[in-house]
């Protein structure tokens, strides 16, 4: 009788290490207590809500009175903030500083990049950004600031980067401020059908996720003209056929409008900038599915604090003349929009003010901006599954801003709480 005692006492006493076990092992909780939350699909805002994150993933959200705190949960008091999805920019330059002196230009290295990047990654995330495509970076330093990033190591967004653009020799992605004899080309400059081949495919190995291409000429590049082509057709399509085999997406820059038109017919996911774009080439992008990036705040930036050299200095102002009205139209014919800033020809950490642009200047609803920099972002950049909304199985990339974005965009312009994968990076609500 009393082994058979003995033996119950030691199952009980097992069974209660198990269960004790079984609760240390389960992950700690995080609960969000929000004023109101903002569903970014439907324009909604329900009050008194609470988003369980566990890990880096959202895991539910519901009313704050049916979900009390349990022991080793953490709570965040956001109540009388407005919570929302993290904001995506999708035409960055982290590793660029916004300096367009030539001297500057020529005397980065690639160890300066790497070291401006982590500084703007930080700056971005704690202005609310917490995923970004960077379109354009020397000697792949953006690859290494999204693997730093991913490990942990430094502060900054979740990142789709391209590496090097991909350019015509003498176009906007080449290096034109020296004389030939140094013999110079820009690491993504490559001619013909046979060579634009090959760089897609070297970006890819050396770690990109995405192409990004000179359709046409630039501003901020000496010798070319933003409105003539510089890709032709044929070659753009190469390069969007085997970028889309192995499962990248290409973002074009293109101002002039048969480039726009060109890159759209190839097949490219997104036109970045669109300055001279026409009704064929408005026809063209909705019939291919093809988004607009606007970049426009930078128009307003430079006007009021540009100081660029002169050979910039009036292809800036050309660009500046059309491109809004003509992003406008576009908008107005269906054309879908996504956030994108070209931060670095402005100062990083303003780029909430592009949504000021949307909806004070373009006629954009608020709800409509804010998809811009959320749903339609993420579905550009192919990541509807892990970004741009607060959703089960999400992730918890989360930012709470003091009053109703939906009645004033501008108040995104100041973010006092950021949330990236589950961690709180900024929290002035707790001071």
């Amino acid at each position: 009788m009393r082994t058979t005692r003995t033996k119950f006492y030691l199952f009980l006493a097992s069974l209660q290490i198990a269960v004790l076990s079984s609760v240390a092992q389960q992950p700690a909780r995080t609960l969000l207590r929000a004023g109101h939350v903002l569903d970014v699909k439907t324009g909604s805002e329900p009050a008194a809500q609470t988003i369980i994150i566990t890990g880096d993933r959202i895991t539910a959200i519901a009313p704050t009175a049916s979900t009390p705190k349990q022991p080793g949960d953490v709570e965040i008091d956001l109540t009388k903030y407005t919570v929302m999805p993290g904001l995506i920019d999708v035409h960055t330059h982290l590793t660029m500083a916004n300096n367009f002196d030539p001297y500057f230009e020529l005397t980065m290295t690639p160890a300066k990049e790497a070291i401006i990047g982590v500084e703007n990654a930080k700056v971005t995330l704690e202005a609310g950004f917490t995923t970004v495509r960077n379109v354009g970076a020397s000697d792949y330093t953006d690859v290494a600031l999204r693997d730093e990033i991913n490990l942990g190591h430094i502060p900054g967004p979740h990142m789709q980067v391209s590496g090097p653009p991909l350019g015509i020799t003498g176009g906007h992605m080449d290096e034109n401020l020296l004389p030939y004899e140094y013999h110079v080309h820009g690491e993504g400059v490559a001619d013909g059908i046979p060579a634009v081949q090959h760089q897609v495919r070297e970006n890819i190995k050396y770690g990109a996720d995405l192409i990004k291409i000179g359709a046409t000429g630039g501003v901020l590049s000496k010798g070319d003209d933003p409105q003539a082509s510089q890709y032709t057709l044929e070659e753009m399509q190469a390069i969007v056929a085997d970028a889309h085999r192995l499962g990248r997406k290409v973002a074009a820059h293109a101002h002039g409008a048969q480039g726009i038109l060109w890159a759209s017919e190839a097949g490219v996911d997104s036109i970045e900038h669109g300055s001279y774009l026409n009704d064929e080439g408005i026809a063209m992008m909705k019939k291919k599915g093809t988004y607009l990036v606007p970049t426009a705040y930078l128009i307003d930036w430079m006007q009021q604090y540009g100081n660029l050299p002169p050979f910039y200095q009036q292809k800036m102002h050309d660009v500046s003349a059309v491109e809004k009205q003509n992003a406008i139209k576009a908008i107005k014919a269906g054309v879908k929009i996504a956030l994108g800033t070209d931060a670095a020809v402005y100062p990083h950490g303003l780029n909430a003010h592009e949504l000021d642009v949307y909806v004070n200047q373009f006629g954009m609803s608020p709800l409509a901006a804010i998809q811009s920099g959320t749903l339609n972002a993420a579905d550009l950049m192919g990541w509807t599954d892990r970004v741009g909304t607060i959703e089960p199985g999400k992730w918890a990339d989360i930012i709470a801003i003091e009053g109703d974005p939906l009645k004033d965009v501008k108040i995104l312009q100041h973010v006092p709480f950021v949330m990236k994968s589950g961690v709180v990076y900024k929290n002035e609500a707790s001071k």
